[in-house]
């Protein structure tokens, strides 16, 4: 079996991707389960390994991947290929990577057409075997410590309690909205950090595991809520989210940092905070929109960028687990090689592709010609 990973460093959608779809330790692995890895030059480096990092176990280099891409297997991305690349391809080979398959049609009835196997690691299964290759969750749990960090950096206070000579300077407030994977990771880091948190999900649920994590859990009864089988908050009703708005406008204007985390799976992030709001924060406040870049949970936040709103620093940067490339980079590499290993098999050498898998089934999403997902098919064509 042959691996290609190509270099995403070079500035594209109007970002320089920092994370690499391997680490030095996972193609030592993939190259004693005698597996092929080639990398493009410099694939690593904005992740902070050089290309020697890769070679010394057994991995090869590559310059020029328009001939190695036509005999690759599988190809390895942090986000989704270009036509440059996936075009190359040989039938039937493996395309794994962020594909963002419901915003991404065009793109994925491409890939089908080129009868290329594509395996977004987006529609990888919430269940317990499938943990370990679980890259969405590894990459929100790192945004969830990186939005509390930037949120710090911006704001013209410290986080916790501290007695100095000229008196007690009080904790400052932290409120988050949403306790999935990152709202959870940020109201750890909050504590850590000693900030007092206070933290909101329309999933009452979750209420045991913030409190288990220092903070306080605001309870709003909007009725009948629930998640999704795969652990998803489920969409509100308009008269729900209205609800929603209300109940936390105190706790938003009493805070003075407040980190949004709220997104919905293959569907537009909910706007949560208006610009009515955050003119009811204390000047210097800040509010950090996770979900700015797919359409945003506060309104004037603005995707890619650090603005004011109503004397409020509203940061919607975004890609937020590149501020910890390297961390990011292990953990996503990791990940890659756990889907790998679940599937490779060692007397054939090959990725034993196994639709009837309650994993591949949710995961693939074209194969032999086709889109495969019924989620897609059906989102497609608008149902």
């Amino acid at each position: 079996m042959k691996i290609l990973i190509i270099n995403e460093g070079h500035d594209q959608r109007g970002y320089r991707e920092k994370r690499c779809a391997v680490s030095p330790s996972t193609v030592k692995r993939m190259v004693q389960r005698g597996i092929t890895v080639n990398i493009q030059q410099g694939a690593g480096q904005l992740s902070g390994y050089a290309d020697t990092a890769f070679t010394e176990v057994g991995g090869h280099i590559v310059e020029d991947i328009a001939p190695v891409l036509q005999e690759t297997d599988a190809l390895l991305c942090v986000n989704r290929p270009d036509e440059a690349v996936y075009s190359l391809l040989k039938p039937a080979a493996l395309v794994i990577g962020h594909i963002d398959p419901f915003f991404q049609q065009p793109l994925v009835e491409a890939l089908a057409e080129r009868k290329l196997t594509t395996l977004s690691v987006e529609m990888i299964p919430r269940s317990s075997r499938a943990q370990k290759m679980d890259a969405l969750s590894s990459q929100a749990s790192l945004a969830g410590y990186v939005m509390v960090m930037q949120a710090a950096t911006h704001l013209p206070g410290i986080l916790p309690m501290m007695m100095t000579p000229s008196g007690t300077i009080k904790p400052a407030k932290v409120y988050i909205i949403g306790a999935g994977v990152a709202g959870l990771q940020a109201i750890a880091t909050a504590k850590r950090l000693g900030a007092s948190v206070l933290a909101y999900d329309t999933r009452p649920v979750v209420a045991e595991q913030v409190e288990s994590l220092g903070g306080k859990f605001l309870s709003i009864d909007l009725g009948e809520t629930g998640q999704t089988k795969d652990g998803y908050a489920k969409e509100l009703t308009d008269e729900q989210k209205q609800k929603q708005q209300d109940a936390q406008r105190d706790a938003i204007a009493d805070a003075d940092i407040v980190i949004t985390t709220a997104q919905l799976f293959g569907r537009r992030p909910p706007q949560l905070i208006s610009k009515d709001t955050l003119a009811l924060m204390r000047p210097g406040s800040v509010v950090v929109d996770m979900a700015a870049l797919s359409g945003g949970n506060v309104e004037g936040s603005e995707p890619g960028k650090v603005v004011t709103v109503n004397g409020v620093t509203v940061i919607g940067t975004g890609n937020w687990s590149q501020a910890v490339a390297k961390d990011a980079t292990d953990m996503y590499a990791n990940n890659l090689y756990n889907l790998l290993d679940e599937f490779f098999s060692d007397e054939t050498k090959q990725f034993n592709l196994n639709l009837e898998d309650e994993i591949l089934a949710g995961c693939v999403i074209t194969h032999n010609g086709s889109v495969t997902n019924d989620m897609l098919v059906n989102a497609y064509q608008g149902a």
